[in-house]
């Protein structure tokens, strides 16, 4: 049995789901963020990921791996972990706002894991007034998602998972002028993760892993009768290469690459043949959850280039997001961490360093993370 506590101490900016009026920029095409429903879900639970720029779909696994990459649980070595993590979000911002994550793993065999979690967000506390700014009453919007997941390995060296995931989004409390309620969905996982041990550089023996997982795969969510809005489903790729320095020290270094496979909004822009109106440049975003998926990679206005023709392909291109890390270990006890998470300036502007710390000890270990929002934003 193998505990972790992780604590992720500050977190600058996250996905909201909201519709304002057109900007100056969103009609010019310069920006084009991609939003939807439940964005809890793309929070880094865990302070290991958190630390490392908020990637992990190639890292070593561990018991948080089922938000990462559940196929990683088939190659984990002890025989049952769990892992309790505690995200105070935007903190400094607003005080009562954290994400709190539990979740666990046990192996049947040396091919075979099982794995559950629930990843619980409260948002704080509400004042709900009326159309007059009368108060109504207090309430605390919430949202949970639990996770099961099966993983088994195919070969030596790949390994495969799926998983089936309940989420549940309270947002009003039925509180309002118009008929809302709870939003309600199911969704699911399917991964691949690679790693092989029998590999070595400049004369150092080294660890190779390669990692994907196509998470959130699921229906619409709705809170009224009138619209569905999409969940942010998800595909992330990366690798990882650790060095084993020697038989105290290791460095790993990685790098994950994330798409939302969601619909990129069509933008408006000026009607060379009729002023003061407007035409609607990309794809009608109320389409089936499979047209979607298959449309995200091709589906976005394009970037204004300096002929007047549009590259979709460098817009594409825009909306992948990148982070990067790095984690060194001494005597698989005590470990370092460092990244970086890069969202281009059109589709988030979200860019921020991380730092953290880990200990080991026995059957307990402790995480700690910390984010700093770049200068260069």
């Amino acid at each position: 049995m193998y505990l972790r506590i992780s604590f992720l101490l500050l977190l600058s900016a996250c996905y909201f789901s909201a519709k304002s009026q057109i900007s100056t920029d969103e009609l010019s095409g310069k920006v084009n963020t991609l939003t939807s429903a439940v964005p809890f879900l793309t929070i880094a639970p865990d302070s290991r990921a958190g630390a490392l720029g908020d990637l992990g779909v190639a890292t070593s696994p561990d018991a948080a791996s089922m938000h990462w990459n559940p196929a990683k649980f088939a190659f984990i070595e002890n025989k049952m972990g769990v892992s309790l993590s505690y995200t105070p979000w935007l903190r400094a911002l607003i005080p009562d706002i954290n994400l709190s994550y539990l979740s666990g793993y046990y192996k049947l065999d040396d091919r075979q894991a099982i794995a559950a979690s629930l990843r619980y967000f409260s948002l704080g506390n509400i004042m709900f007034t009326n159309i007059y700014g009368q108060p109504l009453r207090d309430y605390r919007p919430k949202e949970f998602a639990f996770d099961a997941a099966y993983s088994f390995k195919l070969s030596q060296n790949l390994s495969t998972a799926i998983a089936m995931r309940y989420i549940f989004s309270d947002l009003t409390g039925g509180i309002g002028q118009s008929e809302s309620h709870a939003g309600k969905t199911i969704a699911g996982d399917v991964s691949l993760f690679y790693n092989n041990k029998d590999v070595s550089f400049m004369g150092s023996p080294g660890i190779l892993s390669y990692g994907l997982n196509f998470s959130n795969i699921g229906g619409k969510i709705s809170y009224t009768e009138d619209e569905k809005d999409f969940i942010p489903i998800n595909l992330r790729t990366g690798v990882a290469y650790t060095t084993i320095l020697d038989a105290y020290n290791s460095l790993t270094f990685s790098i994950d690459f994330n798409k939302l496979l969601i619909p990129t909004p069509p933008i408006l822009v000026d009607d060379p043949n009729n002023p003061g109106s407007f035409d609607t440049i990309g794809s009608n975003p109320d389409i089936s959850v499979p047209v979607a998926i298959f449309r995200s990679f091709y589906d976005a206005p394009g970037v204004l280039r300096s002929d007047s023709t549009r590259s979709v392909f460098t817009e594409e291109t825009r909306e992948i997001m990148i982070s990067a890390g790095v984690e060194y270990w001494y005597t698989k006890q005590f470990a370092i961490r460092a990244g970086y998470f890069h969202e281009h300036e059109t589709k988030g502007n979200r860019k921020f360093f991380t730092l953290g710390l880990g200990l080991k000890l026995n059957m307990f270990g402790l995480d700690f993370a910390y984010l700093s929002p770049s200068p260069w934003t």
